[in-house]
């Protein structure tokens, strides 16, 4: 019948633009997506936007923090607490690390009045005007010479290394003694000069396992002092 033949036509002909349309639009570009990007963003609660953008920014500032001193305002994963015992160390520096891979601060002299240490006399406490809080048991602090006073003017730590442990939170002291010879000059400490320095090491805590004998031998033995030449 005419009028079926026509609709057949119409429909293969319909059918045809159809699937036409379905490939220009398969070879056009993919919609951009954004202006939804941008939309989900501005409907993100501003708590969301300012955490995320704190958890990206924390990251620079906390290292920079951690090289350039110990005392800080804020608390950080790796760092220690100080408390300021001697107001005067805002002026003469708290301590931090003078160069950018030192290993130790100083430690400042926290006295009233001019001391004069006489070679070879008992040593001196002197107090560093801070306590310290590391509360881990895995660090401990040393306090060492300064390397420059110990080799010049003979000022050293009278217990060699003073060994601060991590649980300890009183003042930190310095024992201050001049091992140079009789006869040559005092060492003459003034209020606020740096006396010594302090470093941290990891500390290892083994456990003891009480045996009668040892399991294992070595090349040496109980060969002691100069038995390796």
């Amino acid at each position: 019948m005419p009028d079926a033949g026509l609709r057949d036509t119409d429909l293969r002909e319909t059918g045809l633009r159809e699937i036409g349309l379905r490939d220009s639009l398969q070879d056009e570009a993919p919609p951009d997506t954004s202006l939804r990007d941008t939309d989900r963003e501005n409907t993100r609660l501003p708590d969301e936007r300012r955490r995320d953008t704190g958890l990206r920014d924390s990251g620079p500032r906390e290292a920079g923090v951690r090289g350039d001193a110990l005392a800080d305002t804020g608390a950080q994963p790796d760092g220690i607490e100080l408390v300021v015992l001697d107001e005067r160390l805002l002026a003469w520096g708290l301590p931090r690390y003078h160069s950018e891979m030192a290993a130790a601060v100083d430690l400042h002299a926290c006295i009233d009045a001019t001391l004069e240490l006489a070679p070879g006399a008992p040593a001196v406490l002197i107090p560093a005007g801070f306590a310290l809080h590391m509360g881990r048991s895995g660090m401990a602090a040393l306090i060492v010479p300064r390397s420059g006073l110990g080799h010049r003017q003979g000022l050293v730590v009278g217990n060699l290394v003073g060994v601060i442990d991590a649980d300890y939170t009183g003042p930190i002291m310095v024992s201050a003694w001049n091992r140079s010879a009789p006869g040559t000059p005092p060492v003459t400490v003034q209020p606020g000069d740096r006396i010594a320095q302090m470093m941290f090491v990891p500390v290892l805590r083994p456990a003891f396992a009480v045996v009668g004998a040892f399991s294992r031998s070595t090349a040496r033995g109980a060969g002691g002092f100069g038995s390796t030449g």
